[in-house]
């Protein structure tokens, strides 16, 4: 029984280790919020280990421990919430409450996988031997990292280079019209560092998920995080901004990046995370699935 927990709790860190990772985000930072979420991983993972073993001597308290434990992640979901909510008013560009969310439930949700490697890895441990342990171990860490990250923009939209220009005080890319821009000195920053970008959706429901206003702010973030931003604050005309086609659900993207570099900005956006709060799949609906049967 020992050693099914020793090799629980093992595959259940390890597991842990591969889901943490400090990206251009910044966060979670180093050393402190890594400590903090491996001292996490590690506990979910003795959880985890323990409850297997438990259950085998029909000691049914494993079960009570379990219930705790996902009492315990749903703060840390909480408090990684407000942590980067208070983080969010202090950006240029915010990450916007959607894509906040969305960071708090992977960090709950990598606390839950953690739990299952580590079981996955006891269990079988106890129920055969300690090779089969190892094997079941290794097969969790496999499913962990293939369930580490979720779909991108690439999944729904196209994304395509846009040509920025200011005919008068209007601003467009391409032919989508983004705002009003009534000072000379800001429309001349525009046509010298203006970068655009056009994301037109694949089907129906990537043209309702391009449209939420959270996935469009998780958009701009990331290519102002990464590419930089040309602005301080006080400069609303030199906000980046997204704005829909209606005819057409495309998504004009302007951005004053301090690195105008447009492939990768192309690559960036490509790469956005798809917001599990953003989507939304009107396809699905009942009344769409019998209109289609009738056709």
């Amino acid at each position: 029984m020992v050693a099914s927990v020793l090799i629980g709790i093992g595959f259940g860190v390890i597991a842990r280790l591969l889901l943490l990772r400090s990206d251009y985000r910044q966060y979670p930072t180093f050393p402190h919020g890594q400590i903090i979420h491996l001292s996490l991983g590690f506990i979910a993972s003795a959880l985890g280990a323990v409850a297997v073993p438990a259950l085998y001597q029909k000691n049914l308290t494993a079960l009570t421990f379990l219930t705790v434990a996902a009492q315990q992640f749903r703060d840390v979901r909480n408090m990684e919430r407000e942590t980067l909510s208070k983080m969010d008013s202090m950006e240029l560009v915010s990450r916007g409450t959607s894509y906040i969310e969305g960071i708090a439930m992977v960090f709950e949700g990598r606390n839950y996988l953690v739990i299952l490697a580590a079981m996955a890895a006891s269990l079988c441990a106890v129920a055969l031997n300690v090779w089969a342990g190892l094997l079941g171990g290794v097969l969790a860490l496999a499913a962990v990292w293939k369930l580490r990250s979720g779909k991108s923009l690439s999944h729904i939209a196209d994304v395509q280079a846009g040509r920025v220009r200011v005919d008068g005080p209007d601003l467009y890319v391409d032919d989508i019209y983004i705002m009003n821009v009534g000072l000379e000195s800001d429309q001349q920053i525009i046509r010298e560092r203006g970068l655009g970008l056009v994301l037109a959706p694949r089907n129906a429901n990537g043209r309702v998920t391009l449209s939420n206003l959270g996935q469009r702010q998780a958009i701009l973030y990331d290519l102002s995080t990464i590419l930089g931003v040309h602005r301080d604050t006080g400069e609303p005309a030199l906000l980046p901004m997204a704005k829909l086609d209606m005819d057409s659900g495309r998504l004009g993207v302007f951005i004053l990046p301090h690195e105008k570099d447009e492939s990768k900005a192309l690559e960036i956006a490509s790469r956005v995370p798809l917001l599990e709060t953003a989507v939304r799949m009107p396809s699905k609906a009942g009344v769409n699935q019998e209109a289609k049967d009738n056709g």
